[in-house]
């Protein structure tokens, strides 16, 4: 298997490549490197759907994933709907698929997911991401406001893979979690929000170690209820981020009209802060030997979950979209820019 992805995607984001009046988002994004969940259960298998590779090139949603028109590609989900199984917060995402539309390669193996150099299992080392949005609504109530996921939207991720089998072989950490989350939070009442990305302890399930580490780009941090004022970004303020992965270093790039880039560092391969700080309850190898793949979309932190615990700030929900969309219990965000391509040395 390369471990290039320039063959993969070299025509990504190019408006003169695509139909002149598009209609779905695969006529004017690459989409060939992606599969999109949504908050739906439409052939009523109680599972959530999930659109493939090959059928999200023809695929929109009127309501949850279409082309505006401003040709933007916007992603929508009410705090209440179906969802993925390990989790209690509903979406419309993108999930990357590198093995494009060739199901004869299993979706957990190292030939559909990006490792770091320091993997001795994977295929296909590192990536970048690159995107431009607007974040146009978050779920607007909470029942816990002070839970830090409450008034919240993620709208772009590393993941990495679930995948238990590996794990039993000694072949990776497998455990699911997420070494990247960059979210969007305004608080009701605020004219402006916040931009913020998190990290996440490589950890088992249970341990009691396993959070999320916050770090602030524009405006305040998740646990702020202060007015960011001029230092935050507005719904409908564009704003871009590059994911940048390469060897075993993650490099993260934030830029808006107006504000001041931001730049970061971290190795996911030990538990070296981007501070240059050892972090002793991480895991010390980090996400070394985890497969790893991109997301992007909208993915609402508003939880509808009443339970102990930060992440279930009970916001309400009650399944019907107008209503939902009505009572300002949803997020959503459109995106004019959405590339894939190699990882390069920073």
């Amino acid at each position: 298997m390369a471990s290039s992805l320039a063959a993969l995607t070299a025509a990504a984001f190019c408006t003169s490549a695509y139909a002149e009046s598009p209609q779905v988002p695969a006529d004017k994004f690459d989409l060939s490197h992606w599969n999109i969940t949504v908050p739906l259960d439409v052939d009523g298998d109680e599972k959530v759907d999930t659109i493939s590779v090959a059928d999200i090139q023809k695929y929109s949603h009127p309501d949850f994933f279409y082309l505006n028109e401003k040709g933007e590609m916007v992603f929508a989900t009410p705090n209440k709907a179906m969802t993925t199984p390990n989790s209690s917060n509903s979406r419309s995402e993108l999930r990357q698929m590198l093995r494009g539309t060739n199901t004869d390669i299993d979706t957990h193996s190292p030939g559909n997911n990006f490792a770091l150099q320091a993997n001795p299992n994977g295929e296909i080392f590192g990536g970048k991401l690159n995107a431009t949005l607007k974040v146009d609504h978050v779920p607007e109530r909470a029942g816990y406001p002070d839970k830090y996921p409450a008034y919240s939207m993620v709208v772009g991720q590393i993941h990495a893979d679930m995948n238990e089998d590996q794990m039993a072989e000694g072949k990776g950490f497998g455990y699911g979690n997420e070494p990247l989350k960059i979210y969007y939070k305004k608080w009701p009442g605020h004219e402006k929000g916040s931009v913020f990305w998190n990290y996440e302890r490589n950890l088992e399930k249970d341990d009691p170690n396993r959070e999320d580490i916050s770090y602030l780009v524009w405006g305040n941090s998740w646990d702020n209820p202060d007015d960011p004022g001029d230092s935050g970004i507005a719904l409908g303020e564009e704003f871009s981020y590059e994911v940048n992965v390469y060897g075993n270093v993650m490099s993260l790039t934030f830029e808006s009209p107006g504000k001041e880039t931001k730049q970061f560092q971290i190795n996911l391969a030990d538990n070296v802060d981007p501070n240059g700080q050892v972090d002793p309850k991480d895991n010390p190898n980090g996400y070394a030997e985890d497969l790893m793949y991109f997301k992007a979309g909208a993915y609402d932190q508003c939880s509808t979950k009443d339970a102990e615990g930060i992440w279930y700030p009970a916001c309400p929900g009650t399944g019907d979209w107008a209503v939902d969309k009505e009572n300002g219990d949803y997020a959503s965000a459109s995106f004019s820019r959405l590339e894939l391509s190699d990882g390069v040395q920073k």
